[in-house]
């Protein structure tokens, strides 16, 4: 081979690779790893009760402090974490079309691959082990997010707007409809006779689950899993807009350079912080005290109002953690703390797969069999011990490895090419 094609090799395989570790930006690194515990902590619930349980609110765990773990998990956790891993993997959009238009390298088609093999990662996940996956989801709305990789700021922003609202705007008009519906004796019966049906089958389907997850044969629970999952689907549809709206909005934040250049912006990111924390407080308290006084099967006008309160509330809240966390780094003995985090976040994805694979072993019947028997309480120190695991797991890992275990088999997939593994010392 002459040193021409020697030479065109190389500058071609330094343009097809993933970024190394100097070109990382910390902060973004901790900021995963923080939702990676938030994911796991309204996770719990799901891995440890059929995903039925969630239609209605919650009576099955009567002590105060089951009450108390479950009132806390929704003000402080529910629907915040995912909106910041969300807005994070949209940032990591940005990252990279800059970084691959600056080794001149074909930016769509790579991150097409790299959404295909997210999306066969989720559905594995989804159908062979847990059915409260959300990789999937991430790589078919990825495919839409490269819609808007060109988009000016304010149009992201605005968009992003406009689809956090549909599930509101949907929800609004079915409560329209429902009471337009309750309003003549017949139609009224009609009403109430589909909903106590939908009851009758998400009560009775939560029975099976349970009876299947905590005392059937492996296959016997990938079988409920492809019913769980189709309920699951129909679900996350009303979920999704939110996600897609997070995702648009980590574009902005990457195009807008936020977090590349946190100095120049920091007089933004403390005005995120407070008006977070006070639309978060006041939008997640609606939306819990509205949830319990409302059913999630049948729309209702305190439904819409709590629903409200999630789509205000849950974004904002994420944005406070976001922010108070990018400013807590600016102080170095902030940074200290935090930098094991860094450690978590780029084994991510390798971290929520474990997570999958301690739960379902400690809640299935081919682990410790626990499938309905540990409250919320005991949940979330189930998921603080496994969090204070993965911590000290990721950092000593990262010391020696440039990339956790799915994370290298996701690159090597994209790239076409077995990545290396080991980290390079001298290098970094």
């Amino acid at each position: 081979m002459s040193s021409e094609n020697i030479n065109a090799s190389t500058s071609t395989s330094a343009k097809l690779a993933p970024i190394s570790r100097p070109e990382r930006i910390e902060v973004i690194d901790i900021l995963r790893g923080f939702a990676i515990f938030g994911i796991l902590l309204v996770n719990m619930e799901t891995f440890g009760a059929p995903i039925y349980n969630f239609v209605e609110p919650a009576t099955r765990w009567p002590a105060l402090i089951d009450q108390i773990a479950t009132f806390a998990v929704r003000f402080f956790a529910e629907n915040k974490f995912y909106s910041l891993f969300s807005l994070l993997f949209g940032l990591g959009l940005t990252l990279q079309m800059t970084r691959a238009e600056e080794r001149g390298t074909r930016f769509v088609p790579l991150y097409i691959r790299r959404l295909l093999v997210l999306l066969v990662f989720g559905l594995l996940h989804a159908y062979l082990f847990w059915v409260g996956d959300i990789l999937a989801i991430y790589g078919v709305l990825g495919f839409l997010l490269l819609l808007f990789r060109k988009a000016k700021p304010k149009t992201l922003l605005i968009w992003s707007v406009i689809v956090l609202s549909i599930p509101r705007v949907l929800y609004i008009g079915s409560t329209i409809l429902i009471t337009l519906a309750n309003g003549a004796p017949e139609s009224a019966a009609m009403v109430a006779e589909q909903f106590a049906q939908q009851r009758e089958f998400f009560s009775a389907s939560a029975i099976q689950a349970t009876e299947v997850y905590a005392r059937g044969t492996f296959m016997e629970q990938m079988a409920q899993r492809v019913q769980d999952n189709l309920t699951m689907y129909s679900v996350m549809t009303f979920f999704m807009p939110g996600i897609f709206a997070m995702l648009l909005l980590g574009v902005y934040v990457g195009r807008r350079g936020i977090l590349q250049d946190i100095p120049g912006n920091l007089k933004l990111i403390r005005k995120v912080m407070i008006w977070g924390l006070v639309l978060g407080v006041i939008g997640n308290l609606v939306a819990v005290v509205g949830g319990e006084y409302s059913s999630r099967i049948e729309p209702s006008w305190i439904g819409a109002i709590s629903d409200i309160g999630t789509g205000i509330g849950a974004p904002a809240l994420c944005l406070f953690y976001a922010s108070a966390i990018t400013l807590l780094v600016q102080n170095p003995v902030w940074q200290n703390r935090l930098r094991p985090l860094a450690a978590v976040g780029r084994l991510s994805l390798s971290n929520y797969l474990f997570q999958t694979l301690v739960c379902t072993t400690m809640f299935y019947s081919y682990g410790l069999g626990l499938y309905g028997q540990v409250g919320p309480a005991l949940g979330v120190v189930l998921a603080v011990v496994i969090y204070l695991i993965q911590i000290p797991l990721s950092v000593l890992w990262a010391r020696y490895f440039r990339f956790g275990p799915f994370e290298w088999l996701w690159r090597s997939l994209t790239y076409g090419r077995w990545q290396p593994m080991r980290l390079d010392r001298h290098t970094g």
